[in-house]
């Protein structure tokens, strides 16, 4: 499946492993030390809430979980082409998640835990995209299944199998995209507090932007 993308496939998840990576990590230092691009951790603490903590926390947190299936049904109501295929719904998922988060921002400033629930189903959207476009092979909001997929894949160069380099090319920028957009982040957070999301926003802008124009020369192309 990877070798049938396109090459910008590649370049397109370093940027949006990054954008989760910045959003998450802007949400470990703002939200309570609560991810928000992966939601594993968010309803482990949820399970553990229902023991432990007030009913108040325990919505908070399923309305979390909640905000990124939202964003995912959003992509795939939009995303009905199969995989692999282009489509001009991409350019307006991925505005649509810049909006999420400029929105989120302005919650958040007001110290509104809408801003946190609009921040979950961004990164909802985004993952679902990603996964739609590439047939559930690349996932850009957590990297758990990253590191897995390597550690398969080594596994079976020991044994002798062939190893797929670009795979792994693809599976390394993604880290190192998220690894980079959680420094960066953290980094943002500091000097600009919610304000940070700003640049995720602007990443995802300039992601659609450039996804436009790539399909118009596609389609502008005379074919053979």
């Amino acid at each position: 499946m990877i070798s049938k993308l396109p090459r910008w496939v590649e370049y397109g998840s370093f940027l949006l492993a990054l954008v989760a990576g910045l959003v998450n990590s802007v949400g470990l230092l703002g939200f309570k030390h609560q991810s928000i691009s992966h939601i594993s951790g968010t309803a482990a603490l949820l399970g553990a809430g229902i023991a432990n903590s007030p009913w108040s926390d325990v919505f908070h947190l399923l309305i979390v979980l909640l905000s990124f299936v939202i964003g995912s049904a959003i992509s795939g109501y939009f995303l009905r082409s199969g995989a692999l295929k282009l489509g001009s719904n991409y350019s307006g998922l991925l505005c649509l998640e810049a909006v999420l988060l400029l929105a989120a921002v302005y919650f958040l400033d007001d110290n509104s835990l809408y801003g946190h629930y609009l921040a979950s189903a961004a990164c909802g959207l985004q993952n679902a995209l990603a996964t739609t476009y590439s047939g559930a092979v690349v996932r850009t909001t957590h990297v758990t299944g990253i590191f897995t997929d390597l550690g398969i894949m080594l596994g079976a160069k020991l044994r002798g199998e062939e190893f797929d380099q670009r795979k792994a090319l693809l599976f390394l920028l993604i880290l190192g995209g998220f690894i980079f957009g959680a420094t960066l982040g953290a980094y943002l957070f500091n000097i600009l507090k919610f304000q940070a999301l700003y640049i995720p926003a602007g990443i995802c802008l300039l992601l659609a932007l450039s996804y436009s124009v790539y399909k118009m020369k596609v389609d502008c192309a005379p074919s053979d």
